[in-house]
């Protein structure tokens, strides 16, 4: 079930980054098994009542890859799939980057940094009301430059948010080159070790990991988790895989369609 949904996510964002003539796929196209894995197995939410008080918390950081979370959440049935082409359109609820004013999405996003720290706070105020609740934050590698992420992730272990859970998406390309080029982060495991966090690193790729994983957070009693997922840009289309154009690129016809026969086998 959830390499199905990978495959939607991946052929949905394609087709509305060339559709909208809009940009980040590649980041959209290496998170959609992690995507997948949490709105299959993991997350407990209720399409049909978005706002349900129990659910868990997802929050993307990275909200200009919102392609990817809007077509998850439409397939899943928070919101018509049809809706997924207005994307790009003026007054349109699907905007370049992730709104709230769409079901199922909890914070708008796209200035990098935010959602971690705004995490933060949720979480706090789950352990503080006894809510049984878990916030869990996808975030770019490229966005760990930001000093607010550093801030939220030293207050987690603080207040031993164990219900609190973030994603590393560490496909190692950013905006302006390789994160080796532009700041490096490794060692990253090492680094949210040493701010007290439980960590573990998988193949973004892999499904079964990401879920075995996943599925038994948290796991140190009060230790926020790391999941640092080894992902490749542009992740399923030959000429986008870790390739820096396709963090910024929309394609043209011709490469949506040589896109589209890559992806169709898993969609």
């Amino acid at each position: 079930m959830s390499r199905t949904l990978a495959g939607q996510i991946r052929t949905n964002a394609v087709s509305m980054v060339a559709r909208a003539k809009a940009a980040h796929i590649g980041g959209a196209l290496s998170m959609a098994d992690l995507l997948a894995v949490l709105y299959t197995d993991i997350l407990r939410v209720r399409p049909d009542d978005p706002g349900w008080a129990g659910r868990d918390r997802f929050l993307l950081s990275k909200g200009h890859s919102c392609t990817a979370l809007y077509a998850a959440l439409a397939v899943k049935g928070f919101f018509p799939l049809e809706e997924l082409e207005t994307y790009g359109v003026d007054g349109t609820r699907l905007m370049a980057h992730v709104s709230h004013k769409l079901p199922g999405v909890e914070f708008s996003t796209g200035s990098l940094g935010h959602a971690l720290p705004f995490g933060c706070g949720k979480a706090l105020a789950a352990r503080r009301k006894g809510e049984t609740w878990r916030v869990f934050v996808l975030l770019s590698d490229g966005e760990l430059d930001e000093g607010s992420n550093w801030e939220a992730i030293l207050f987690a272990p603080q207040h031993r948010l164990d219900n609190l859970v973030a994603l590393v998406d560490y496909n190692r390309i950013q905006s302006l080159g390789s994160v080796a080029e532009v700041l490096e982060l490794d060692p990253l495991a090492d680094k949210f070790r040493a701010f007290r966090r439980a960590v573990r690193e998988v193949d973004g790729h892999d499904h079964e990991a990401i879920r075995e994983a996943l599925a038994t957070v948290p796991w140190e009693p009060g230790r926020p988790s790391v999941l640092i997922a080894r992902t490749v840009k542009g992740k399923g289309v030959d000429y986008m895989e870790n390739n820096l154009q396709w963090h910024y690129s929309s394609p043209k016809p011709d490469q949506l369609a040589s896109a589209l026969r890559q992806l169709a086998p898993d969609a």
